[in-house]
């Protein structure tokens, strides 16, 4: 009997030896790997896949800096229609947080928490980061709402307002687009990662742009079939008196708002009224009797030859149209070529043509007389026809006949003042047609006969 208790006495010491070896052991094998890694990344670490054990941080961070070379020398511009906004990597301050990345590494098995540590140190396989990508997004934002501001356009509801048989406010209902920004990062981040494999140095991103439809249409605010634009004309008068400029806005004021109803025949100088100083139109010049001379309403024409354009581009028929006597210099202007004028001179002289579009017509007019442009619009309904101006020929040009002095008794003694302008002859023509469906609704040929004009001075011999 005292010989077992001998032995169980001697097995526990044993046992307690074994423990307290082994735990010894294990002391001294934690010891020598905390030496081994002092001031290193403990073996099992990874960062993106790439094993950093036994690295210091400095490697770590040497790693990843080098890993943002194929993104410091890219730009981004983001493209919509023409507009665009670039950034640079730089700018953005893009790539891999790589002291970040070192630090996670290097912390892993260093927490606070010693079982957790020895866990995570002696027990857990690998340890993988994910190295953190970034860049600045309120630089991405600022790039984005650059060029958004500059795309973006606001939905315009329509307006019509009908008083005393003319139109006195309108604005056609117009569509409004808008950047989608969440879209413009996405499309960035899914570029980043093709960075690393491609060459190129200058990365495109197209702009997502989203269509704004208006509340209130134009059609919807009408009762008289306006639905859209039909008809544009253009002209500038760069170069014109203060008297001429006045009445070119006049008379275009007295046209804006005007309805031409379907089927009925526009008279430019019905619409317009009278024409003379008692109406508020100064005194600029006109061609009359063969001159050029200073009269009431001077500038009418630069009026009716943006109309005439206007009826060209909507494809209407032309009723009456005359050209003038000389090629005058305003409705050459903006690259147009000679003939593509009308002339209007009350009561005999007028400018006509004929609404045979299924709704009225609505005349809009625009003057800018700090840029010496006029802009006539013609709004209605599009029935599908199209118009065209073909074969548009100048020839016989000819040069002004030599200048005329002649001698005035009001004018002091050596005093000359010019009162007509030389201008070349020619002689075009155009054909204008009209189709729709396959069908020809218009065919017709207009001619000028513009005649060489002599510059006349009178010289003083009082």
């Amino acid at each position: 009997m005292k010989r077992g208790k001998n032995k169980i006495i001697i097995l526990g010491q044993s046992l307690s030896l074994a423990v307290l070896l082994f735990f010894i052991s294990c002391l001294v094998f934690v010891g020598i790997f905390e030496y081994r890694y002092q001031g290193n990344i403990y073996p099992n670490v990874h960062v993106g896949g790439v094993a950093f054990g036994g690295k210091t941080m400095p490697d770590v961070r040497a790693y990843w800096l080098l890993q943002n070379q194929p993104f410091l020398q890219k730009t981004f511009t983001f493209r919509f229609n023409g507009k665009m906004a670039t950034i640079s990597a730089e700018q953005l301050d893009l790539g891999y947080d790589a002291t970040l990345s070192a630090t996670q590494a290097y912390l892993i098995g260093r927490s606070r928490y010693p079982l957790s540590n020895l866990s995570t140190k002696f027990f857990t396989k690998i340890v993988d980061l994910t190295p953190y990508f970034r860049w600045n997004t309120d630089v991405l934002d600022t790039a984005i709402e650059t060029i958004a501001q500059d795309i973006d356009i606001p939905a315009a509801d329509a307006l019509f307002q009908f008083k005393n048989n003319k139109v006195t406010a309108f604005r056609p209902s117009n569509e409004g687009r808008r950047v989608n920004r969440e879209e413009a990062k996405r499309r960035f981040t899914e570029v980043l990662g093709s960075i690393p494999t491609t060459r190129e140095s200058a990365i495109i991103i197209p702009l997502s742009v989203e269509t704004i439809k208006p509340t209130f249409t134009t059609d919807q605010v009408n009762a008289f079939g306006i639905k859209e634009r039909i008809g544009r004309g253009y002209s500038e008068f760069a170069g014109s008196i203060p008297g001429r400029i006045h009445n070119v806005a006049l008379a275009a004021s007295r046209l804006n708002g005007v309805l031409i109803k379907p089927g009925e025949t526009f008279s430019f100088n019905d619409a317009v009224g009278d024409i003379s100083a008692a109406t508020g139109y100064q005194s600029a010049y006109i061609i009359k009797e063969g001159r050029t001379v200073l009269g009431d309403g001077g500038g009418v024409c630069q009026v009716s030859t943006t109309l005439f354009r206007a009826a060209l581009a909507a494809g209407l028929p032309i009723v009456e149209r005359r050209e003038h006597s000389y090629r005058v210099k305003y409705y050459e202007q903006a690259g147009y070529k000679p003939g593509l004028d009308a002339t209007v001179f009350a009561p005999s002289v007028d400018f006509k043509f004929k609404n045979d579009t299924p709704a009225h017509i609505l005349i809009q007019t625009a003057v800018d007389t700090q840029n010496m442009t006029l802009t006539f619009e013609l709004y209605g309904t599009n029935d599908g026809r199209r118009a065209e101006i073909l074969n548009h020929q100048v020839w016989g040009i000819t040069p002004p006949p030599p200048a005329l002095y002649q001698d005035n008794p009001t004018l002091p003694k050596g005093v000359t003042k010019q009162v007509d302008f030389a201008a070349w002859g020619a002689k075009t023509s155009f054909q204008y047609k009209v189709t729709r469906n396959g069908e020809t609704l218009q065919d017709q040929i207009f001619t000028s006969n513009f005649q060489p004009w002599q510059a006349v001075y009178l010289k003083g011999t009082l």
